[in-house]
């Protein structure tokens, strides 16, 4: 991916929850960066595959500017100056600047959301999953029987018959 795709994708990316300020702001911090990896020998593609997804990044910087103020759900956190970024992965390990954090990105695109019952629609699929699960587990027990019963039943009537008569012989 090149310079202006990666920006351009970063630019979309904030576009929807950030002012515009912020979202230059950010777009310039990356420009430069690439461009100052440029300048020491890379290409703008080896840059942009270190960086990782723009979407990512812009992920991590919109959870960065809602714990600033105050409305993150995740543990990451923001100083007040708006130039380190807590860990958000594993907790109070240290503080990372914007480039630490960059260059490091590739490590947080595989951190895993987990599926919360936070609301009142996802515990109500929760009960209405297991209330299937047991009528499919019911209604299979259920058929398993229906189709053995023609078998079985006669069997053990014979079984029993058979005990009978010859349980009775043995005590004469």
């Amino acid at each position: 991916m090149t310079k202006m795709e990666f920006l351009e994708g970063l630019r979309k990316a904030l576009g929807n929850d950030l002012d515009r300020a912020t979202v230059q702001e950010n777009v310039n911090y990356y420009d430069g960066y690439i461009s100052d990896e440029v300048s020491k020998g890379k290409t703008e593609e080896e840059v942009t595959a270190e960086l990782g997804d723009p979407w990512v990044i812009a992920q991590t910087v919109i959870d960065a500017e809602e714990a600033k103020r105050g409305m993150s759900k995740d543990g990451s956190a923001y100083t007040s100056s708006g130039s380190v970024y807590s860990d958000p992965v594993y907790g109070d390990g240290g503080d990372y600047t914007k480039e630490d954090y960059a260059s490091q990105n590739q490590e947080y695109q595989t951190h895993v959301h987990a599926f919360g019952f936070d609301t009142w629609w996802k515990k109500l699929l929760l009960v209405l999953g297991i209330i299937g699960i047991i009528v499919l587990v019911v209604s299979i027990v259920g058929g398993i029987i229906s189709l053995l019963a023609p078998i079985l039943i006669p069997l053990v009537i014979i079984m029993l018959i058979i005990r009978l008569i010859g349980g009775s012989g043995r005590r004469w």
